[in-house]
């Protein structure tokens, strides 16, 4: 017999016969009787339960549920890695991603006597698709996201030894303008379960030299945009977003990409709208956002012209890719609805279970999940990381250690400051101290250490996460200390 369990909010009794229940019933059948059971004992007693307490609640009954089925299942109990049955028994289909929205582009980009994205029709079409997920008002496409990124960082006006500061979990484009400007990268801790920026100590990496902030929503999550904002404005910064990974997401309720100085998207293959390769940057800002065309194009002013008063490289996007990302501007919605859903749905069927702790996503913003990331305690179970996913693989569950293999500035090229030719000059001439080599950000180091990522495609269904979750409960259970 399961015991009763008693909260302020409401009084929950498991029905006597819960232990009794055939044998063949599967695990996902418990967890959601379990989730309907909950409902109904706090409608019955006409009580209103927070939703994060009814998410523990719920999560541990799942728990206590897939336990109890996989004791009454002793196959299903052993590990797919041991020759027992897999948890997810699922697949899914990604289909096409591109088809007549595109086609229809293309077609009438062919019919153009220009592919130059000046006045190009595929570049005004792509602009204003994109001003309907983000209202910038200065919008310039480009080549890449890492391009947006040097754009935006030559726009703000980095000066040879600025510092800049950013998250050290990030793809290395997010840094590469900030170098090349002769700018110094200074690396943030992270907060431990939202994988991005910890505004505190963003702040206390804050010296005279610091001149802006990047702040980079990790697979699409957004950052405490309102406490970076509210620290950049207090020390005169400049915020750029990087939302390279965070196209869709939103930040309570606010588009991401509108509340920062300067913001940047990449359409690289990986990411959830694809030009193949390319990137937008856009502003509303009057300092910042004039300028983005001139930092994109090798500093010309098509609307003056004249001379060049702004030194830049040539990072313009053809209309050929403009064409191809405004057909998938019309895709956007619909991918990032399913991923936003489906990546909830998971830390609602993982949350409350002992030594994870799941991707934490603040319930007024919406995440895009371009990866899901939830942490293990190694303390909390009985093998390492490695292991854990090479059993959650074996389970079905489309997952993988960590992310990038080491913190930014652990990289050799860092270690070394040798940035150009071996060299780098702001600190060889002494317009910096930093040493990379003494650069500490223990958060972000164990974050990479303990995280293991989970692949979320708009392609899956909630029955295919139910079994995920499945799979990563059966292994946590199996391990646990």
């Amino acid at each position: 017999m399961v015991g009763a369990t008693r909260s302020k909010y409401s009084l929950i009794r498991t029905p006597p016969n819960l232990c009794d229940a055939p044998r063949e019933h599967e695990t996902k059948n418990l967890c959601n009787w379990w989730l309907h059971f909950c409902i109904l004992a706090g409608m019955q007693n006409h009580t209103e339960i927070p939703r994060r307490d009814f998410l523990a609640a719920s999560a541990a009954g799942m728990t206590l549920a897939s336990g109890l089925a996989f004791a009454a299942e002793g196959e299903a109990a052993k590990l797919a890695v041991d020759g027992g049955a897999k948890a997810v028994t699922m697949a899914y289909a990604a289909g096409p991603r591109f088809g007549a929205p595109e086609r229809e582009r293309v077609e009438q980009m062919l019919g153009q006597d220009t592919l130059f994205y000046w006045k190009g029709p595929q570049t005004g079409i792509f602009t204003e698709r994109f001003q309907q997920v983000c209202p910038a008002k200065y919008v310039m496409t480009c080549s890449s996201g890492t391009a947006a990124l040097h754009i935006a960082v030559a726009a703000a006006g980095i000066a040879p030894g600025d510092e800049v500061i950013t998250s050290p979990v990030t793809d290395i484009g997010s840094v590469i303008g900030v170098i090349y400007q002769m700018g110094v990268p200074v690396f943030a801790d992270l907060n431990p379960s939202s994988l991005n920026l910890d505004p505190a100590d963003v702040e206390k990496r804050i010296t005279p030299k610091t001149k802006a902030i990047i702040a980079v929503h990790l697979a699409g999550n957004p950052c405490d945009l309102d406490a970076l904002k509210a620290i950049a404005d207090k020390h005169n910064l400049i915020l750029i977003e990087d939302c390279c990974q965070a196209w869709g997401a939103k930040y309570r309720g606010k588009p991401i990409g509108s509340i920062g100085h300067i913001a940047c998207w990449s359409l690289q293959n990986s990411k959830h709208i694809t030009t193949g390769d390319g990137g937008v940057v856009a502003s509303s800002d009057e300092t910042y956002g004039p300028k983005l065309q001139r930092y994109g194009d090798k500093g010309f002013d098509r609307i003056k012209g004249g001379q060049f008063e702004f030194f830049s490289t040539n990072y313009r996007m053809s209309e050929t890719q403009a064409a191809v990302g405004a057909g998938q501007l019309t895709r956007l919605e619909e991918i990032i609805a399913s991923r936003s859903k489906l990546g909830n749905s998971l830390s609602e069927k993982i949350t409350g279970l002992k030594g994870v702790t799941p991707h934490n996503v603040h319930t007024e913003d919406r995440c895009s999940y371009w990866f899901y990331m939830f942490r293990i305690d190694p303390k909390a179970f009985t093998c390492d990381r490695a292991q854990f996913v090479k059993a959650l693989s074996a389970e079905g569950v489309p997952a993988s250690a960590g992310y990038i293999p080491v913190t930014m500035h652990k990289n050799p090229v860092f270690q070394q400051h040798g940035f150009f030719a071996g060299k780098w000059p702001v600190k060889d001439l002494g317009l910096t101290s930093m040493d990379f080599t003494k650069h500490e950000t223990p958060e972000a180091e164990a974050i990479l250490q303990t995280g293991i990522r989970v692949t979320i495609h708009e392609a899956m269904t909630e029955q295919y996460i139910d079994e995920v979750a499945t799979g990563i409960r059966k292994v946590a259970q199996h391990y646990a200390a």
